[in-house]
């Protein structure tokens, strides 16, 4: 068995190596989170991860993007609270998996290595749903629920920055609760200055 494991190649060896790496994290936590572990896991061995990946930050940040879905259908609820809600909810399915431990490593580890923190940057920003929010706004403003806001990139990321904030920098766990807070409490009323 230990030799037909041996002779993955490709997706499979890729895959076993995530499935590994977030088995990993769950059991240990990031802050003990090794390559060796993770090579034997996945039944393979250190040089093959460290041809892939420069370390443990760029080998977690691949098997996050690896989870990630590649596309989704935009929610329609009818309400721009709703739809606002449901979209973030499905964003923090992403999230489930991160304990504060393993966000707060994580953020640690790549502020000290520059093309590490370049690419976690690049990542947030492809998994950062704004063209989404962008789109589910006008058709808030189509149906007449909302006048025409004044959008931004920076506007658009907000509700994310205020999820990952709780998570990275507060340690707090993500709820429905703090989704329906970020919606209707901070990022509607904003929407609503911004068309006035």
């Amino acid at each position: 068995m230990a030799e037909a494991r041996s002779r993955r190649r490709g997706e499979h060896l890729e895959q076993a190596i995530f499935e590994a790496v977030w088995a990993e994290l769950l059991d240990v936590g990031y802050a003990k989170l090794t390559m060796e572990a993770v090579a034997a896991r996945a039944g393979t061995s250190k040089p093959v991860l460290y041809r892939r990946w420069a370390g443990r930050a760029e080998l977690v940040l691949a098997a996050w993007r690896h989870r990630l879905p590649v596309s989704f259908e935009l929610p329609d609820t009818g309400t721009l609270s709703g739809d606002l809600k449901e979209l973030l909810g499905r964003s923090l399915c992403r999230f489930e998996d991160f304990s504060p431990d393993l966000l707060a490593g994580l953020t640690t580890e790549t502020f000290r290595d520059p093309e590490v923190f370049a690419l976690l940057r690049k990542q947030i920003a492809k998994a950062a749903p704004g063209q989404a929010f962008e789109a589910l706004i006008r058709r808030a403003v189509e149906r007449g629920e909302l006048a025409e806001p004044r959008l931004s990139p920076r506007v658009l990321a907000l509700p994310l920055d205020l999820i990952r904030a709780d998570a990275v920098l507060y340690g707090r766990q993500l709820t429905e609760v703090r989704v329906a807070e970020i919606v209707d409490d901070i990022f509607l009323p904003l929407l609503r200055g911004l068309a006035a």
